[in-house]
């Protein structure tokens, strides 16, 4: 079994000790390197080619927020999930729309912290659709109206099939659960939301239930998806 290489990045050392202590001990994850600020992150990415980076967002120099956008913009980007002690928070939605995974609060049980890691590791967002709407909610008024344009915009360069994969994506369902929704199989699902990915210029599921929500398409009545 090839262990899952995480990064961890935090200003505060015993964070940092916490989290490598309680990540080490798994047998499937290894502890590849440690950062007390954002501006490390690129260097050391590149170094110990991480899977997935664990990210404070708050740091005095270069913070979480800006060390995401720059990570995900690279070719080949891990993952990343970013630590926080805040459920809603507008730099948390700034960082999931600049393409991380999912996040975490500091304060979570180590179990879960573990099944994030593994989650994100494996190409799925740790992200409840719930704790999707909070964030969103966050953000209103004019930016808000913009983005629904924008995304209304996005939205139309996908196919019908596509657009019900990405209502789907966005309301939280796995893809063994829009297979059996929209009547179609694992694989034509996974085809389908690289299909959106790759429309869309976006670079994981996250991002798609974001765009979906954005454009209004979540407060859409839930149908069956029966043709």
């Amino acid at each position: 079994m090839t262990a899952i290489r995480v990064l961890l990045v935090d200003d505060d050392p015993l964070v940092r000790a916490g989290l490598s202590f309680m990540l080490g001990g798994a047998e499937d994850i290894e502890i590849v390197g440690e950062a007390a600020d954002g501006g490390e992150v690129e260097a050391l990415a590149d170094r110990t080619r991480p899977d997935v980076v664990l990210m404070d967002i708050r740091m005095p120099a270069v913070d979480g927020l800006t060390a995401t956008e720059r990570l995900r913009a690279r070719a080949d980007a891990p993952q990343v999930v970013v630590l926080t002690t805040f459920h809603a928070d507008e730099q948390v939605l700034r960082a999931l729309r600049a393409g991380a995974a999912g996040f975490v609060l500091k304060d979570t049980p180590p179990a879960e912290i573990l099944d994030a890691v593994r989650k994100v590791a494996a190409g799925d967002p740790v992200l409840s659709p719930a704790v999707t709407r909070r964030l969103m909610d966050q953000a209103a008024g004019t930016a808000a109206d913009l983005r629904h344009t924008r995304a209304r915009e996005r939205i139309a360069l996908l196919n019908d099939r596509e657009r019900e994969v990405a209502v789907a994506v966005g309301r939280g369902l796995a893809n063994a659960e829009i297979a059996a929704r929209l009547y179609m199989s694992v694989a034509t699902v996974k085809t389908h939301v690289s299909r959106i990915l790759a429309k869309l210029d976006l670079n994981n599921r996250v991002q798609i239930a974001l765009l979906a929500y954005d454009a209004g398409l979540l407060e859409e009545p839930d149908g069956d998806g029966a043709r």
